[in-house]
């Protein structure tokens, strides 16, 4: 496909804001590895940040491959001020509770995304994705049940996941924050529909689930202008962890 420079752009962007997602999701699922409540899930945990790291590497390298550069550079070598994930993102760990209902809406917002690039003109997107999405199965299908056993959990574990689910409302949807070169990318056939129209399709999928378990929609995006950007002092804390030992000595071979 032919990419004119301000069509490259708008594609740089897509790949970098899907690449900062997994790539900070996964750092911040890592956390959980030797602390979750269980031993099957200290070990699934450890396997989901695991893939959504190995996810983010690929898109990483496929924006590499546009504007030249170094993968790993392009992970570590960037400010906190420099990162486009979605602020849902942005949130720190906190308990149990609350990493699922963060997976839960992220995974059900990743699998609308990725069910319309999988048919991107853009095909060393479209091949990836078709990948990525055999691995996001079983991530959603751990965040459903999830969902769906704290909800009939007596005792904490629905207040929590209600807290969870609230306090990560306003920031639900900026999975779906439009992007810069957006018009240009659906005109081309990159991006096969708006982030606005993916958006209706997630509330659309998720709604019945919602419905069923008694729990409250996640609302508006909060500030749709800052849906990528602004990120707070927990993912401050969370980049000073996964790029310490990259700052340490950056020239190195490892």
């Amino acid at each position: 496909m032919l990419l004119e420079p301000r069509l490259r752009e708008a594609l740089e962007e897509l790949l970098l804001t899907l690449a900062d997602d997994e790539f900070v999701l996964g750092y911040w699922d890592s956390e959980w590895t030797g602390i979750a409540p269980l031993l099957e899930e200290d070990v699934a945990m450890s396997s989901l940040a695991q893939d959504e790291i190995g996810h983010a590497r690929a898109f990483y390298g496929l924006l590499a491959e546009l504007r030249g550069g170094d993968p790993d550079a392009i992970a570590y070598d960037r400010s906190p001020e420099g990162f486009r994930h979605c602020r849902l993102l942005d949130h720190a760990r906190t308990d149990w509770a609350f990493t699922m209902a963060r997976r839960y809406v992220y995974d059900t917002a990743d699998a609308v995304r990725l069910a319309a690039l999988a048919d991107s003109r853009y095909s060393p997107l479209a091949e990836l994705v078709a990948k990525i999405r055999r691995e996001e199965v079983y991530h959603l299908a751990h965040a459903d049940g999830w969902l769906r056993r704290l909800a009939a959990a007596e005792g904490e574990g629905r207040p929590r996941l209600e807290g969870a689910l609230a306090a990560l409302s306003p920031d639900a949807a900026t999975v779906f924050t439009p992007l810069g070169g957006e018009a240009a990318l659906v005109k081309a056939g990159i991006l096969p529909g708006s982030m606005a129209e993916l958006e209706r399709r997630w509330r659309d999928a998720i709604r019945p689930t919602f419905a069923t378990l008694g729990l409250e929609m996640p609302g508006p995006a909060a500030d749709p202008a800052r849906g990528r950007r602004d990120h707070g002092e927990a993912f401050r804390w969370l980049w000073g962890e996964f790029t310490a030992v990259r700052r340490l000595d950056p020239v190195a071979t490892w």
